[in-house]
């Protein structure tokens, strides 16, 4: 559900007084910080687009999440997708230049009236920013097309892929580029193998072969860059992570490997939450190192949690999107989130929306039901779109409030941080 205001979120007096610290030497380095980013595209060249879900707890602001097939479009304010059509067609002549027509694969088989409402907006900042759409099923035995009816009104037609030789078309339309907005979960279908056109982002970046502490290592590796130049503490904005293989949750197998990096990671943020003086308790989360819609996701207080668990919580933790089986998890420290929305105060925490380099927009993703150190990516979450009526890639200097947009400078080099560790595991994967 999106919510239709625009307010910011609220941070505690805690949480405020040391985020403005982060905050400042931010701002006050943002010239350094914009210099280092300019650099570091002309090395690795970005994916096309991606979100970042971020936390805030004030002393420390990290991704926990970072998507390269985001869902999501539709709770963007759309003052900023207006504002933001050059990003959208840079980045895709970044991948294909003199792009004219795209074909959308999105996700197969999908009653989520919310995702098409995604799918809809995406195609409308595309058509916008002067480009030719069409959506294709990707169903190998589809042999006519699928009008999709929106809560809006709009209807999307999906029709049947085609493939001739090394090309997919719709009909009589043989776009530039393809574009996924399906996470290939299930796998990479050979439809989409040894095609000639752009297909971007890289299938091989689905989550039938990508895992998040891939991610999480290369952006740990991005930040220690970064903080060469910008000094600071690299815990600050990286979460510590472990990663485990061979799990299997319902015959309790792997079990142990979970409990002994849960061990050392609960040493870990001891040290740092005593070096820091921060009177808060550790917790970890542990989910699925593959896939999205906040499946087999778990947060834990302490390793008797880990020991115990019953069979209502090793069915959740077993199985992702498509029911397919988890075998690898990440086992992530926890950040807490100390923003809160309205006069509930809801808990919140910051989506990212970037197209290539770029920040576009983002959301709040808000949960009444759930807590500071709980999954916000699940049923009764409500959005608020971050009001980014000025460019967050720069900081708003003429803004005498700092706890405002220049918030959202900060969020935005965060994201940034993601994207540029995302580019980098799309390099490697490329050259594999």
């Amino acid at each position: 559900m999106l919510l239709k205001s625009c307010s910011l979120p609220q941070l505690n007096a805690q949480a405020m007084e040391s985020f403005h610290f982060l905050e400042n030497h931010f701002i006050n380095h943002a010239a350094l910080i914009e210099d280092w980013f300019s650099k570091q595209w002309k090395q690795t060249a970005a994916p096309v687009y991606g979100s970042v879900d971020l936390r805030n707890a004030g002393f420390k602001i990290a991704p926990i999440d970072m998507n390269l097939f985001p869902a999501g479009f539709n709770n963007l304010n759309l003052k900023d997708l207006r504002a933001s059509l050059t990003y959208i067609a840079e980045a895709i002549y970044e991948w294909m230049p003199q792009t004219k027509r795209i074909l959308i694969i999105p996700e197969s088989h999908t009653r989520n009236r919310f995702y098409w409402e995604n799918i809809h907006t995406l195609s409308q900042i595309l058509l916008k920013a002067g480009f030719e759409v069409r959506f294709a099923l990707l169903d190998e035995n589809a042999t006519a097309s699928l009008p999709i009816e929106l809560s809006s009104g709009a209807t999307l037609l999906l029709e049947p892929l085609v493939r001739k030789d090394n090309q997919l078309m719709v009909a009589d339309f043989l776009p530039d580029m393809i574009l996924l907005n399906n996470d290939l979960s299930e796998g990479i279908p050979a439809i989409l193998e040894n095609l000639t056109q752009a297909v971007v982002p890289p299938p091989t970046l689905g989550w039938s072969q990508r895992l998040k502490s891939s991610h999480f290592q290369q952006y740990i590796e991005v930040v220690s860059d970064f903080v060469q130049t910008i000094p600071m503490d690299s815990w600050l904005l990286a979460p510590l992570f472990r990663h485990c293989g061979e799990i299997d949750f319902m015959q309790q197998e792997g079990v142990e490997c979970v409990i002994s990096h849960a061990e050392i990671l609960f040493a870990a943020i001891e040290a740092k939450y005593a070096e820091y003086h921060i009177p808060h308790q550790p917790f970890l989360i542990v989910k699925a190192d593959a896939g999205t819609y906040g499946m087999a996701v778990m947060t834990v207080r302490n390793i008797e949690e880990l020991r115990s668990l019953n069979r209502k919580q090793r069915t959740r933790m077993s199985t992702i999107k498509g029911g397919q089986p988890v075998r690898d998890v990440i086992i992530q420290e926890g950040i807490y989130t100390f923003e809160t929305f309205g006069n509930e105060n809801a808990v919140a925490e910051p989506v990212v929306y970037l197209w290539g380099k770029n920040v576009l927009g983002g959301f709040y993703r808000v949960h009444k039901e759930r807590g500071n150190d709980e999954n916000l990516n699940a049923p009764g979450m409500q959005f608020e779109s971050l009001p980014f009526t000025v460019s967050c890639d720069e900081p708003n200097t003429l803004l005498e409030d700092s706890s405002g947009l220049n918030r959202f400078y900060l969020y935005g080099v965060v994201a940034r941080l993601s994207m540029l560790a995302a580019a980098r595991e799309m390099r490697n994967t490329i050259q594999q």
